[in-house]
């Protein structure tokens, strides 16, 4: 079961959050053998992501990096999304580590 956790974007900022992942006795998870994925969307239901993530992890560190840069979240419209990560191993099986809701706030500063 994935944790909930809900992040914010601030529109026309560079955007990142570090995600620890750990086994079950909250050691660091080896994510050597891992590829992760994220992606935004307006509801469950949307067809196409507001926004993917770019996604990086440091090995047997168990950390997550997403990022997103200022070129694309100065077009995001501000409001609620949903969002997940999810990992999957070289064996192919896919686990989602987090979801929630990815909250866009307004950019007032225009340069």
């Amino acid at each position: 079961m994935a944790i909930k956790a809900n992040i914010v974007i601030d529109q026309g900022a560079d955007f990142e959050a570090i995600i620890d992942v750990v086994d079950a006795e909250d050691n660091p998870y080896d994510l050597s053998n891992h590829t992760i994925a994220s992606q935004m969307r307006k509801n469950y239901a949307a067809a196409s992501a507001a926004a993917t993530f770019t996604c990086a992890h440091n090995g047997i560190g168990g950390q997550i990096v997403l990022s997103l840069p200022k070129s694309e979240t100065v077009d995001l419209e501000p409001g609620r999304y949903l969002y997940d990560v999810e990992m999957t191993s070289s064996a192919g099986d896919t686990t989602r580590v987090i979801e929630g809701i990815a909250t866009v706030t307004p950019g007032m500063t225009r340069i």
